[in-house]
């Protein structure tokens, strides 16, 4: 099988002579099964394997095809058909891949609802998608309340699913038939959803099971969240080729050392791995004979080299959701001296990337273009929104035959290397932690927030450690603190859509255009940001310790007892060096869990307090 990333010419792909035109040609994937044929035949070969391995269950591909086809047929007497989309409100783990594979399986799109999003974010979602049926727990289905949809309780209906036939219904799907939607942030200030077809997905599968020699022997991590749709990535190219699917506890999931050690035990070959995890992964120390052979990473630009002698290869990749995922891959060798971020890699079969200008004419090389994609990746469209659809998916005028390419926003240059490197974006868009951020999503809502005359959101910081900062004009007479306007954006937002801090403003400064002006927006202070009317100093020392911990932590003057960690802008990463910090301090192993349990100092010192068994004046 051919070596990802060689010099083959078959793989190189071309520059023409009037700027950067880079066009690979690896073989036509329209010859290829769909992903619900792949995984029947992957159960077919080897029934008995292991497919979806959790703490807490282990299913076989027979049971995974058994249990796929059963909901799959219950889904069908609901009128589950081709092109009609299906909500899945489930916590990661088995029970999520056999609900999605049977949707697959009934004709429908799968459309992934992140239970920890706020109510009415998934709401939004699915009311937006108009999805007839939500595959849920009983529990989570009351949360959210029915909006009209016919509710698929895993758990209470779990014997009216059983009763149903386990032999594959065999909806006919074609390459143009939806597979799934997936929802970014969108710039109107609402959510916008992605549209992926079976040939989208189809072209991944294929690309990755080549271009990383994926066999049923390979065992492969699961540990994105199920609305980044790099789960889809781990998900279906694996089970397509045999593998057996492992998923990291939660603990685990978002900290270096800890996942290092979980792969390491579990005889992970192959995992994937989100930016800011991955930089920290390939700067600690791997014991000999460990089985992983390739880790990958993507989400976000990557600021960092890997370590020299590392057991295994570790790769790059680039792609917006609308291009199914993956655009761009190349492996990042370790480099002692580097004079700039590793590169994003080449173009993966049957895509093609330009650089272009803003009259859609290739830049020369090592000029500074707005990357383009069009190929077999490129996904339909958004959801219910023509017009931005066309705005965004647009004819390709250097395919003879026609065809659409995708306008990313992305700012990248053609490297002498001939890789490609990214510079930034066009437009204010950001990305935290491997998630899309709009900034206008939040000001739109920080706007019909009473009290609040106008807003502006911005990022500040850089490697990893990039924080929502928001401003605010407020109207007269207006008692605004920092507690009540997070608790607001919470009903409607992702934490990791939450700003950090929100700095006072009598007004925003404005350019000659009449914009926004973000370079003359203020670096919050002490001074200038809107604080917490109730927020309260530590009564005891360990809470006077922590709360110095989550200061240094952050690099914020003042913490209150009550301030919540991920709202200052802590995260899963600096949320493993609080843990490490207070078992240093206290003498105390607190699992990560705690810190999202407990996300306050107070909180914290309780459990603290808890696991000592003394009185809190004993504390160092």
């Amino acid at each position: 099988m051919q070596a990802p990333f060689s010099n083959s010419e078959t793989h190189q792909p071309s520059q023409r002579e009037h700027g950067v035109l880079l066009e690979p040609t690896n073989g036509n994937p329209h010859h290829s099964p769909l992903v619900t044929e792949l995984v029947r035949a992957a159960a077919e070969a080897a029934p008995d394997a292991p497919a979806l391995v959790s703490a807490n269950e282990t299913l076989n591909y027979r049971e995974l095809e058994a249990r796929a086809n059963q909901l799959a047929q219950y889904l069908r007497t609901l009128g589950i058909a081709p092109e009609i989309p299906v909500g899945v409100c489930l916590e990661r783990g088995p029970a999520m891949v056999v609900s999605a594979l049977a949707i697959l399986k009934a004709g429908g799109a799968y459309l992934p609802l992140d239970p920890d999003y706020p109510v009415e974010r998934l709401r939004f979602m699915s009311e937006d998608a108009r999805v007839p049926a939500l595959i849920t727990r009983q529990e989570m289905g009351q949360r959210i309340g029915n909006l009209g949809w016919n509710p698929v309780y895993l758990d209470s209906d779990a014997s009216q699913i059983a009763n149903c036939s386990e032999a594959d219904p065999k909806v006919a799907l074609t390459a143009e038939n939806l597979a799934y939607i997936i929802y970014t942030s969108g710039s109107t200030g609402q959510p916008k959803g992605v549209e992926i077809t079976h040939g989208n997905l189809r072209n991944l599968i294929a690309w990755h099971r080549r271009a990383f020699e994926i066999s049923a022997s390979d065992r492969v991590s699961q540990v994105a969240s199920i609305g980044f749709d790099a789960a889809v990535w781990e998900i279906w190219p694996n089970l397509a080729a045999g593998c057996s699917i492992h998923f990291a506890d939660e603990d685990v999931r978002v900290a270096a050392e800890p996942l290092r050690d979980w792969l390491v035990k579990e005889k992970i070959t192959v995992s994937f791995v989100p930016t800011p995890l991955a930089e920290g992964m390939i700067t600690v120390a791997w014991p000999a004979g460990t089985s992983l052979r390739l880790l990958l990473t993507g989400g976000d630009a990557l600021h960092h080299y890997p370590s020299t002698g590392l057991p295994f290869r570790f790769v790059n990749n680039y792609g917006p959701t609308e291009c199914t995922v993956v655009a761009t891959s190349g492996e990042v060798a370790p480099n002692r001296n580097p004079t700039a971020l590793p590169p994003i890699g080449l173009p993966i079969d049957n895509l093609q990337v330009y650089i272009l200008d803003e009259n859609l004419r290739p830049v020369a090389s090592g000029e500074v273009g707005e990357l383009h994609i069009a190929g077999e990746g490129v996904g339909r469209g958004y959801l219910n929104q023509l017009e931005l659809t066309a705005t965004r998916f647009i004819v390709n005028p250097f395919a003879s035959a026609g065809g659409r390419m995708y306008k990313t926003g992305d700012l990248t240059r053609l490297l002498p290397s001939g890789g490609i490197a990214f510079v930034g974006r066009v437009d204010d868009q950001i990305k935290i932690r491997g998630f899309r951020i709009e900034p206008e999503e939040i000001v739109l809502r920080l706007d019909q927030c009473f009290g609040v005359e106008a807003s502006a959101v911005v990022a500040r910081g850089d490697n990893g450690d990039t924080r929502l900062i928001a401003y605010i004009v407020s109207a007269a007479g207006a008692k605004l603190t920092q507690n009540s306007l997070q608790q607001y954006l919470q009903r409607y937002l992702p934490d990791y859509m939450i700003p950090s801090a929100f700095v006072r403003m009598s007004e925003l400064p404005l350019s000659a255009n009449g914009k926004i002006d973000r370079a003359e927006l203020p670096a919050p202070t002490l001074e200038n940001t809107i604080g917490d009317s109730m927020r309260v100093g530590p009564s005891t020392p360990i809470e006077a310790r922590v709360v110095q911990i989550v200061s240094e932590l952050l690099g914020l003057e003042h913490v209150g007892v009550n301030d919540n960690f991920f709202f200052l802008g802590g995260h899963s990463l600096l949320g493993t060096q609080l843990i490490a910090r207070a078992r240093d301090s206290f003498g105390v192993e607190l699992p990560l869990r705690t810190v999202f349990d407990s996300p306050t100092a107070s909180q914290l010192s309780a459990e603290i307090e808890r696991l000592r068994g003394r009185d809190p004046v004993n504390a160092k």
